[in-house]
């Protein structure tokens, strides 16, 4: 599911609401105001959205800084030249008297100028430019088409937002909102669509793991019993990364690197607590085995992460892994369960968190499967096979009851927000 924040009026997002009820890969979260202005403090309340929509350019303004500053995934409708003719087509077509004279505000000279130029309204349009690069002045704007209208310069006011057009209403001043065709609406969410996907397959997170045999090294003669264990390793890799649509190489004598993604990341969540690579390696294998796996936005940056997991096995004399993921943070030894108190944990679902029987079961079957380690919300909704908002309410409920506590964050993509995560508060 894709999670979609909507800023709007009321009246556009009902209009998206019904475009968006039939596509089936999309969550809608709608944050309506009545005033552009009140988008800024509407974007601070959402949680963890994988695009974020704004169908008026003004509302966009407001929060510019900080989707830029945050790095956010967004898109903003464009009061683009078809929009703008539809509407003066829509004015001429609907109204007994078409009014000659049209006072408008845009963000792009260069739209309308071909659109003025091209239905011969160079003498007839009155407008009012947006600087892209300062939030709105509504005060002066809404002057500005009081000004045109008590000077009689103009016959009818198209404004860009709803919140202006009631002003100007409620002082008897003819205007209506300029409105978004529904053709441009659609295409908004097939672009939203769109950039999520391309997001999700270019910026995945990289996994590299370093595969070290200790007791073999350069400088060790690769015959008879060597030889045979490193052939185990290749072959037991071979059928690892084959699974896990991965893939590895053989670096040195006693070396092997290992590199995925989406798919390979997904197995190492799953198997903190017995990972099975390691035990197959331990049952076969009879010198000790190092594994370091490093998770980084980049090949460099998860081979650097890489070596510094790898470094923690050599302080072992036994088989063992660890993971450092993107902010360096230490995950391990994976494969060494952890002892939970199952029986603490579920009188605490229970009673402070106050889950039913079925969720406090499935989310301590979560934590012990995971090996106590930090989760996502996401990795909630992928455990429980439900949408984000519904994880997103469990995960409430626990940190409501003290169950658990924020332990940092995760960024898994390299545009959009980081994710929150967590650990029980034992």
């Amino acid at each position: 599911m894709i999670k979609m924040a909507v800023f709007g009026t009321q009246n556009t997002i009902r209009r998206i609401q019904e475009i968006i009820s039939d596509v089936e890969e999309v969550e809608m979260l709608p944050f309506i105001y009545s005033e552009a202005e009140e988008t800024t403090n509407l974007l601070d309340t959402v949680f963890n959205c994988d695009i974020y929509v704004f169908t008026e350019y003004l509302s966009y303004l407001y929060v510019k800084d900080t989707i830029e500053k945050k790095r956010l995934p967004a898109l903003r409708v464009e009061m683009d030249p078809y929009m703008m003719a539809a509407n003066l087509y829509r004015l001429e077509t609907k109204m007994d008297h078409p009014p000659s004279r049209v006072a408008l505000d845009a963000f792009n000279e260069t739209f309308l100028d071909e659109v003025t130029q091209e239905l011969g309204l160079d003498d007839d349009i009155h407008s009012f430019l947006h600087d892209e690069w300062t939030k709105p002045d509504i005060n002066r704007l809404v002057s500005y088409y009081i000004t045109l209208w008590t000077e009689d310069k103009v016959d009818y006011i198209l404004p860009s937002s709803e919140e202006i057009t009631a002003k100007l209403t409620a002082k008897g001043i003819h205007a209506h909102t300029m409105e978004i065709p529904e053709l441009q609406l659609k295409q908004l969410i097939d672009q939203a669509i769109s950039l999520v996907r391309l997001s999700e397959s270019e910026n995945r997170q990289m996994v590299t793991g370093y595969v070290s045999v200790k007791g073999i090294d350069a400088n060790t003669e690769i015959i008879g019993h060597s030889l045979d264990i490193l052939n185990k390793v290749r072959r037991i890799l071979t059928k690892f990364t084959a699974k896990n649509d991965a893939s590895f190489v053989k670096t040195s004598e006693n070396h092997f690197v290992i590199y995925g993604s989406e798919k390979l990341l997904k197995h190492l969540k799953e198997h903190y607590r017995s990972f099975p690579l390691l035990q197959e390696m331990k049952s076969n294998i009879k010198l000790p085995i190092h594994l370091g796996f490093g998770l980084g936005l980049s090949a460099n940056e998860s081979a650097k992460n890489a070596e510094i997991a790898l470094d923690s096995c050599k302080r072992s004399d036994h088989s063992i892994c660890y993971i450092v993921n993107e902010r360096q943070e230490m995950i391990g030894p994976i494969g060494v369960k952890k002892e939970i108190d199952t029986s603490s944990l579920y009188q605490a679902l229970i009673h402070d968190a106050r889950l039913n029987n079925e969720l406090s079961y499935n989310f301590i079957d979560f934590i012990t499967d995971r090996n106590n380690e930090p989760f996502s919300t996401h990795d909630v909704a992928l455990f429980y096979k439900v949408t984000k908002r519904s994880a997103e309410r469990t995960v409430n409920k626990l940190l409501s009851g003290n169950v658990i506590k924020i332990a940092g964050e995760e960024r898994p993509y390299k545009k959009g927000r980081p994710r929150k995560l967590f650990t029980l508060n034992q």
